[in-house]
Formats: structure tokens, C-alpha cells, sequence
């Protein structure tokens, strides 16, 4: 019988954590483990959450909420705001860009290499331009 995700304990999911200064909590673990499995993606936390509930993970929207914030703030993943109401996070950490689709309210990366943002005026005194984020909106034509 295959062993549910949430009842494998990854080494490398651990280590990661770990490497970032999180402590691997059990539902830290878990939600890495959803997140990570299938590579580069993007998603809402409530997309997290319900994916979660359907692999038998018993955690809060807020929980994961919270868990999202802080692999973010941790540099596991890179948060991108769509507009006021919407937000993804992404997996992909590297230097890349998005299309948002918004009839179908999804991303796709645009690779760092493949886009170019000229005249970027000087940051205010004391500060320095950590990265520039462009999200292309698209619709079906």
C-alpha cells in the first residue's frame, strides 16, 4: 500500500527547512512536501489548503497561510501579487518573470533571460532595488 505524502518524512524537505532557519515542524513538512514534489509551480494558499485537505493533511487556512509567509520571508518561495485581492507563491525562486493569464487566473514564467527592464529610475536615498517584478497580463484572444 503507498504511503500518503504526509506519512513520508522527506531528508531532503528537512534539510531544506532547516538550511533556511525554519524549524521542520510537522506541518511545515507537509505543506514543503505539496509544494515541492512536482517542481516549479505557482499557487494561492487556497489552492495549498485544498490540496492538503485532498491528501489527508488536517491543517488550517490560516496555518497555511502563515506557513506560506514564512517560507517566503525564509527565501523558499517568492510571492507575487497579482492585484489587491490575489497572490501567488511560487516555487521558482530564480531570476524570471510571469504572464497572468486573467480569464483563466493562472502565471507562467517567463524566463529572467528572455525580458529586459530599461530606465529604472535611482532608489531613494538609503535603499537599494532588491528585483524588479513584471506580470504581463494576458487574455484569450
Amino acid at each position: 500500500m503507498a504511503k500518503k505524502i504526509h506519512e513520508v518524512s522527506s531528508e531532503s524537505t528537512v534539510d531544506r527547512l532547516r538550511a533556511s532557519g525554519l524549524r521542520p515542524t510537522r506541518q511545515r513538512q507537509e505543506l514543503a512536501g505539496l509544494l515541492f514534489r512536482h517542481g516549479d509551480r505557482h499557487l494561492t494558499a487556497e489552492n495549498l489548503h485544498d490540496e492538503a485537505l485532498a491528501n489527508g493533511i488536517k491543517v488550517s487556512l490560516a496555518t497555511v497561510y502563515n506557513t506560506l509567509h514564512q517560507f517566503t520571508e525564509a527565501s523558499l518561495l517568492r510571492q507575487v501579487m497579482v492585484d489587491a485581492a490575489r497572490s501567488y507563491f511560487d516555487t521558482n525562486i530564480g531570476d524570471h518573470q510571469h504572464f497572468y493569464c486573467e480569464d483563466e487566473n493562472r502565471l507562467i514564467d517567463i524566463p529572467g533571460e528572455t525580458i529586459a527592464v530599461d530606465g529604472i529610475p535611482a532608489p531613494p536615498k538609503g535603499t537599494q532595488i532588491e528585483r524588479v517584478d513584471v506580470v504581463i497580463r494576458v487574455r484569450s484572444a
